[in-house]
């Protein structure tokens, strides 16, 4: 993709819109127990900021605003040749580089903004694997204010309840998706950019591991707990692990102690106690846990060694396959490819721009003036990639309570 000297917001973007809602509407609030309210934008342009709960949460935005709506969304879906033109020429979503600072991804809001477009962007970056809202780059405050547009903040409740990212399927629950907030520009030009970062951060703020969490009732499936081990790789009694999940369980691989998930998103040792009551307790503990590791002494050995496809993606344009099936292995300071062949790749975390997790489980390096993409099997676990290296990152800095591990 290159930079547009064209308009960016064109009439087929709307009409698009409006071809296609009427079928996916139904199938989507069917789908996943929504009740999406109405929101009477009246032709006028907002900056819309959400909280990420689910691959459908732009679709949510959709059904709540009429009209065009242009999303940042992430560069991948721009490296797919034919189908990411497609998906370019039908309604024209905003690319940025995740986890980097990405300079042309404000130009383009700016474009947008400028030509009458309405804009939405998830500023956590990432979709919750907790059900408690993630990180915001405090940058955030300063686009908005660049774009001068009123801003609706956006809360989805009940995503994680019925389709964790960590899954593939959804439970049968229910969610509200709606407006909590507009902050028009005479209103944040008189806050502190700390004072309008804490409105946004109320107005998407969602934490579904807790008693009492909106919106109550079950979430039914029964595969409730599969694939968790996407997420857990930190066990309460053993420290670094690894995970198995079967329908409603999960266990730990070392000390073989298994967990439930209950309908209620509730976590329960089975023939012990468990010191956490939902999974966003073991998340935040898994944090905690890593923030104090010591990395030295993890050189000299791999902690975990994985299978997954290894792609070079070239940014905005395509990705090439280099490898099916190679072999990764995780140090405290590096990633290592294919180690002791002739094709070996060392990815030093010194010379790594950036880590992230794309999707459920696809893990994208940027190395040196590389992107190297990883895809594992179903249960192929790239937060711990991204873990080690924001903790590496942390300690280089000298922040050694450093508590963002790039979630």
């Amino acid at each position: 993709m290159t930079d547009k000297k064209n308009k960016w917001v064109l009439p087929r973007h709307k009409f698009i819109r409006n071809l296609v809602y009427p079928v996916l509407v139904p199938i989507i609030l069917i789908k996943y127990g929504l009740k999406a309210d109405q929101f009477k934008n009246r032709g006028r342009q907002y900056f819309i900021m959400l909280n990420h709960q689910t691959p459908m949460d732009q679709f949510f935005v959709g059904i709540s605003f009429s009209g065009a709506v242009y999303y940042v969304a992430t560069e991948d879906i721009f490296s797919n040749g034919f189908t990411s033109k497609l998906i370019n020429w039908l309604i024209a979503p905003i690319p940025i580089k995740k986890q980097l600072t990405d300079f042309r991804a404000v130009k383009y809001c700016m474009q947008v903004a400028k030509e009458g477009g309405t804009i939405a962007i998830a500023p956590e970056g990432n979709r919750t694997y907790s059900g408690k809202t993630e990180s915001i780059n405090p940058a955030i405050v300063k686009l908005a204010r660049k774009l001068a547009l009123p801003v609706a903040t956006y809360r989805i409740e009940g995503g994680y309840g019925v389709q964790p990212r960590w899954s593939d399927g959804t439970r049968r629950g229910k969610m509200h998706a709606y407006v909590s907030r507009v902050i028009e520009p005479e209103e944040y030009a008189a806050m502190t950019d700390d004072e309008f970062l804490k409105a946004v951060t109320d107005g998407i703020f969602v934490n579904e591991a807790q008693k009492d969490a909106f919106p109550k009732g079950l979430f039914r499936s029964n595969r409730r707990a599969e694939y968790i081990e996407r997420v857990a790789y930190v066990c309460p009694f053993c420290g670094l692990s690894e995970f198995e999940s079967r329908k409603n369980v999960f266990k730990c691989k070392k000390c073989g102690r298994t967990v439930s998930y209950g309908a209620d998103k509730k976590l329960k040792g089975i023939g012990f106690d468990l010191p956490f009551e939902y999974f966003g307790d073991w998340y935040e503990f898994q944090n905690d846990f890593i923030n104090k590791l010591d990395l030295t002494e993890y050189t000299d050995a791999p902690l975990y060694r994985d299978t997954a496809k290894l792609v070079e993606v070239h940014l905005y344009e395509s990705k090439k396959v280099l490898d099916k099936s190679a072999s990764l292995a995780l140090y405290g300071d590096r990633i290592t490819v294919n180690e002791g062949t002739d094709n070996a790749l060392s990815l030093g975390f010194g010379d790594v721009k950036a880590a992230s997790v794309l999707g459920r489980n696809k893990l994208n390096v940027y190395y040196k003036d590389k992107v190297y993409q990883f895809k594992g099997g179903k249960r192929f676990n790239a937060v711990k990639y991204v873990n080690f290296y924001h903790r590496y990152k942390n300690i280089i800095r000298g922040d050694n309570d450093g508590k963002f591990l790039g979630l």
